[in-house]
């Protein structure tokens, strides 16, 4: 007799519970339990498959084995992938070269950081290149969609030269052009949330690339889940996957976050996707970040880097000046590090201030750097260096706001707050690289070569870098190798006399 059981699911989170709750033991969501029944066979007829299997001793193996439907690995044939430029060449570092057909991209950012505007600029550049570019509103209508385009100079009509003219597809495409003047619409606009009315436009206009905006205002009418929920989300991903893959349609997916930054739904419809790309940035800046998490097609941990103009967004072809303080004015307590973001060196700017307390226990802040790191810095400076700063208040912030978490930024940080502690300033000319260990060393970095290139590019002349790091010999600058974090504030941090006939050289050759 087959058995059945009762289990409770969360419509929000997905998690799962033996007794109804009026609020989710997980997310806390009120009213969001839904009862489900599970049948479960007699354990006397369920088959274990592997190690596991109890059919071995009811058939015997046969004498050769052969596969029955599976291929040797060497008979697999590989294949280039080919690649369409986007028209943004942040966004195609970002993808790993391009845009990969046929594959799945899930934006997500907060609220109003610029997700639907890259992706209606990226659809009308597209359009200038591809037949047919479906942009999904699930959000606005036609009408809202319209107004936004025209204030980014969106186009409304486009001509397509950029195909084979032996193709079946520009032959059809120039007696349609004949017939409107020489124009086609290559971007077409569906505001619709319903899934099958999208699933079917996908089937017969059959797109290049196709952008949803967004999975979580799309339903499924079989179920009775509201749209957003953790089925809805699920179902609408899944649906949408199978006719991309199968349509070789790309899909750009535009995903909500939660007030802890993740995106919203179910956890599966990052693992659905090919490519993981979150928009970050300060709503009150300027620039935005666009930071790949997952790429099956591409290295993840790229940044692009966008900045919000009157006409929407526009790259940022230096983002190493972004990050960079005045370079004209020198004040205590700054110093500059080159942070890598996946294959990308950026030159940053740190400012540390240093203060005495005005409370029992002091105060630690950071913005752009974390704050564990800074602590163990702290801890470090006073434990190997003798830098009383267990009593001190200390505020470390990067220029721009800029993530720089990687372990490179170290010394940087360290050295800026000695210069603060000891009023002096660094070397404006020095960068600084290196991670600082526990026992005050300074250890290797990767990508040493690199780094150095971006700052000699910019115009610094010296760089503190650990003792044992291999680079080329040209690279244009003054190479100051340490072992110790001491030895480090030594080279950094002369006595104030030099720094300021430095500071007089500098301001001499920047007047010739």
């Amino acid at each position: 007799m087959v058995k059945s059981r009762t289990i409770h699911v969360c419509n929000t989170c997905g998690a799962e519970s033996p007794q109804w709750f009026g609020k989710c033991p997980s997310c806390g969501v009120y009213g969001t339990l839904e009862e489900q029944v599970i049948n479960s066979s007699p354990s006397g007829s369920i088959l274990r498959g592997g190690w596991q299997s109890n059919a071995r001793s009811q058939t015997s193996l046969p004498a050769h084995p052969k596969p029955r439907i599976s291929v040797p690995f060497s008979a697999i044939t590989q294949e280039e992938q080919i690649r369409f430029p986007s028209g943004y060449e942040e966004l195609d570092r970002v993808l790993g070269g391009g845009v990969v057909p046929g594959s799945l991209v899930l934006i997500g950012g907060d609220p109003g950081i610029g997700k639907s505007t890259l992706l209606l600029q990226t659809a009308n550049q597209l359009s200038q290149r591809l037949p047919r570019i479906l942009y999904v509103s699930a959000e606005e209508s036609g009408q809202q969609v319209k107004l936004r385009a025209s204030r980014l100079g969106v186009k409304e009509t486009t001509t397509t030269n950029d195909f084979d003219s032996n193709s079946q597809e520009l032959k059809e495409s120039k007696s349609v052009n004949s017939e409107t003047n020489n124009t086609r619409a290559n971007l077409y606009v569906l505001p619709e949330t319903d899934l099958e009315e999208i699933l079917r436009e996908l089937e017969s206009l059959k797109p290049q690339v196709a952008v949803i905006d967004s999975i979580q205002t799309l339903y499924f009418a079989a179920l009775t889940s509201a749209p957003g929920s953790v089925a809805q989300v699920r179902e609408c991903t899944s649906a949408l996957m199978q006719v991309a893959k199968r349509e070789n349609i790309t899909l750009l997916i535009v995903g909500h976050v939660t007030k802890e930054g993740a995106i919203a739904g179910p956890r599966v419809l990052e693992h659905l996707v090919d490519t993981v790309l979150y928009f970050e940035g300060d709503r009150y800046a300027s620039h935005r970040l666009l930071r790949s998490v997952k790429n099956r097609f591409g290295a993840t941990h790229e940044i692009g880097i966008f900045e919000m103009a009157e006409h929407g967004l526009v790259e940022v072809l230096n983002p190493s000046e972004l990050f960079l303080g005045n370079r004209d004015e020198f004040a205590p307590g700054t110093a500059t590090v080159v942070a890598c973001e996946g294959t990308r060196p950026l030159v940053v700017e740190l400012q540390a201030l240093v203060s005495p307390t005005s409370y029992s226990s002091p105060r630690r802040s950071t913005t752009g750097v974390d704050y564990n790191r800074l602590q163990q810095i702290l801890a470090v400076l006073e434990k190997r260096v003798g830098i009383p700063l267990s009593k001190l208040d200390a505020y470390v912030a990067s220029a721009g706001g800029l993530g720089v978490e990687e372990p490179a930024a170290d010394l940087g940080v360290a050295i800026a707050v000695v210069a603060s502690f000891r009023d002096r300033v660094v070397d404006p000319r020095t960068v600084l690289i290196g991670e600082v260990g526990l026992g005050g060393q300074v250890r290797l970095v990767s990508q040493m070569e690199l780094r150095l290139k971006e700052a000699a590019k910019l115009g610094f002349k010296r760089a503190i870098v650990p003792k044992g790091q291999t680079f080329a010999d040209d690279i244009g600058l003054e190479i100051i190798a340490i072992n110790k974090v001491i030895d480090a504030i030594i080279a950094a941090i002369p006595p104030q006399h030099k720094v300021e006939a430095g500071t007089q050289d500098i301001n001499e050759d920047e007047e010739n």
